[in-house]
């Protein structure tokens, strides 16, 4: 490409309005100053020109390489969730997504309550005019209201849990002819049958679907048969019918801190494809031949029947196991023995077991947070994960032995996990150093075993969950994709998502792959040719997903430490800036700000490569990872900030 031809990619906003665009890995980053962006928003596909040098008229930044926005090829997103305020007689749209640097003028303002939040269609942005303008969609609610704010951080993210008409009325056929037809299928002989073998699930005790269930029965000749069952959602979800439309564009199932908001609707996610128990069950199965190392003798991939006889908890499967007695005890001690083997032949691979606790937000019945724990892991967490992973890998090793063998289905879906980008070790190398950690890198490469060895020196430290947060963060992105690279972080040649096609569109996909190369129905070119759409698309969902998620953990976090103004906590510095300290609370693990002018009686200089504050006058010093006393003096609800400052 000539060197003055438009470049084309997605331009990314600072609040001030200020956009860079990105050439190329080996280049600086273009600089678009507010007046070059054409309209441009964060995580629009755009043209844009060099412009030569640029340099910053209040002299806070150096001269750098600069471009102009020639075009907008295509917006990223066209609603925005926010709440409505007035200003100079403008009805203005303040937006919840932060990336969005100007709010929106609501043109029709007779359905625009004040202090409500609302969802807006973009509509324009002409000429000169200060602000993008819009209509608005939905009515969500008052702004606050817990029901309002949950409602918000989905739809924002682009999320409803409202069907549309034909995907109710698809639904509402199966209520009635579901079992049916669910029943017939049972008979159905070329289904490998499952229901006379000892069979399970394991899950949180919260769970309203269950995706997989697992059977086992001990052999003859000293081998163990494991199936890794799952459900069967490609039965009733045909390619191209209602369900599959909607499930495509969802292509997840989100998970806020009071709800669920499904891919499928109910009478499939909760019942008829759920694997619930004492009922025949439609599934599509890895079945394993194990040795008494685990060692994969055989294996088998197809459409089963199965019959859950227990739905566990993770807890009370675990308590079968400490009491050496109970419901399936010798099928669930067989199992747990089998899957640390599993485990330990993964981990001496370079797999790296991160292993982040989880925070969980318990509510009351108005949706009022009243407790934050970590999620405690236990060996039966890690036995389910175990055999799911061992049944991901498997099945796209098969699925990749077939399209190479030039079979009439040539595409795959894989699920891939690229090595970390160098620059980025290199920093959390530099950060680690600092803390007192040695991170082993050579050519900004790092191993699988020498993160373990990492994350195994931080275990129970004040700085764990902060080193563990920074490592992980330190990562590429595990993304959908149908060329294979392979998963550094699992460290597997091949792997898949294939265990969650409740809650994960790619795992459907896989399973009607599994069944077209067993001679079922055939994968259109058509279809074939769409993968590529469809990996970015539900990799692009998946990161929606876990937005809404994580901030709807983090409102709660801070709605639960807002009756607790002017607490002192234990906290950890996770961050240290110019404008002052991040630090995150020991207990609910919520981050929050000590701003630099809240510090101390002194000046405090930023002391980048170290990764501190330096006091000029007392040489006071505050550095990354150093734990700290803190007092809360403010909380934000409705931004999700907390203000701290230290504390005696």
């Amino acid at each position: 490409m000539p060197k003055d031809a438009p470049y084309e990619g997605p331009i990314t906003m600072t609040r001030k309005g200020f956009g860079f665009f990105s050439i190329d890995e080996r280049s600086e980053d273009l600089l678009i100053p507010p007046e070059r962006t054409n309209h441009a928003l964060s995580g629009d596909i755009v043209k844009v020109e060099p412009m030569g040098e640029y340099r910053d008229p209040s002299l806070r930044m150096p001269p750098r390489a600069s471009g102009k926005v020639v075009e907008i090829v295509s917006r990223a997103r066209e609603t925005f969730v926010g709440v409505l305020v007035e200003d100079g007689g403008r009805i203005l749209l303040k937006p919840d997504y932060k990336k969005m640097y100007v709010p929106l003028e609501i043109r029709d303002t007779k359905d625009a309550p004040l202090g409500y939040k609302v969802l807006v269609r973009m509509k324009g942005w002409e000429g000169e005019a200060p602000y993008p303008w819009g209509v608005v969609e939905e009515t969500i609610g008052k702004a606050g209201a817990h029901e309002t704010e949950m409602r918000a951080l989905a739809l924002g993210q682009g999320f409803s849990s409202d069907f549309p008409p034909d995907v109710v009325k698809d639904a509402e056929y199966l209520k009635k002819h579901g079992r049916a037809l669910l029943e017939k299928e049972a008979g159905n002989p070329k289904r490998r049958d499952f229901r006379g073998t000892p069979t399970c699930t394991i899950d949180p005790f919260d769970a309203k679907d269950f995706d997989d269930a697992l059977s086992v029965r001990a052999l003859a000749d000293g081998t163990t048969e494991v199936g890794v069952h799952i459900a069967d959602v490609s039965f009733f979800v045909q390619p191209g019918n209602a369900l599959d439309r909607e499930a495509r564009t969802r292509a997840t199932s989100v998970y806020l801190v009071d709800r669920t908001i499904p891919m499928l609707p109910e009478i499939l996610s909760n019942d008829l494809c759920s694997l619930n128990p004492d009922q025949d069950r439609l599934a599509v199965s890895a079945v394993f031949t194990l040795d008494s190392d685990a060692n994969v003798i055989s294996e088998w991939f197809g459409e089963t029947v199965i019959h859950s006889g227990k739905r566990f908890t993770y807890e009370n499967a675990q308590e079968v196991l400490d009491a050496g007695s109970g419901p399936l005890y010798e099928e669930l001690s067989l199992l747990l023995g089998l899957s640390e083997k599993i485990r330990a032949r993964r981990q001496a691979k370079g797999a790296i077991e991160f292993d982040t606790a989880e925070v969980k937000v318990k509510l009351d019945e108005q949706g009022a947070p009243i407790a934050v724990v970590l999620k405690e892991r236990k060996a039966t967490n890690l036995l389910i994960e175990d055999f799911m992973l061992l049944a991901n890998e498997a099945v796209a090793t098969h699925l990749a032995k077939l399209t190479r063998n030039g079979g009439p289905h040539l595409s795959s879906l894989y699920r891939i996990h690229d090595a970390p980008d160098a620059d980025r070790i290199e920093n959390l190398a530099n950060l680690l150093r600092v803390m007192g950690y040695h991170l082993k890198i050579a050519g900004g490469k790092v191993t699988g075993a020498e993160l373990n060895k990492l994350l195994e020196a931080v275990k129970g430290k004040p700085e764990e969950y902060l080193v563990k947060t920074a490592a992980l963060r330190s990562m590429s992105k595990a993304v959908y994709a149908t060329r294979n690279i392979g998963h550094f972080g699992l460290a597997f040649e091949y792997y898949t998502h294939f265990t969650s096609p409740i809650r994960r569109y790619p795992d459907l996909v896989i399973h009607r792959l599994i069944k077209a190369h067993a001679g079922g129905t055939p994968i259109t070119a058509g279809e074939m040719q769409a993968f590529d759409a469809l990996a970015l698309h539900a990799s692009e969902r998946e990161v929606a997903a876990a937005d809404a998620e994580r901030e709807s953990v983090k409102m709660k976090q801070v709605e639960f430490l807002a009756g607790r103004l002017g607490e002192k906590f234990d906290a950890v510095i996770s961050g240290v800036t110019e404008r002052g300290l991040y630090v995150e609370e020991q207990t609910t693990h919520a981050d929050g700000m000590i701003r630099i002018k809240d510090i101390g009686d002194d000046y405090f200089e930023h002391d980048e490569k170290r990764y501190r504050l330096v006091g000029r006058r007392t040489k006071k010093t505050y550095q990354l990872g150093d734990p700290i006393k803190v007092k809360l003096v403010a909380a934000r609800v409705m931004e999700k900030e907390l203000d701290f400052v230290p504390a005696a």
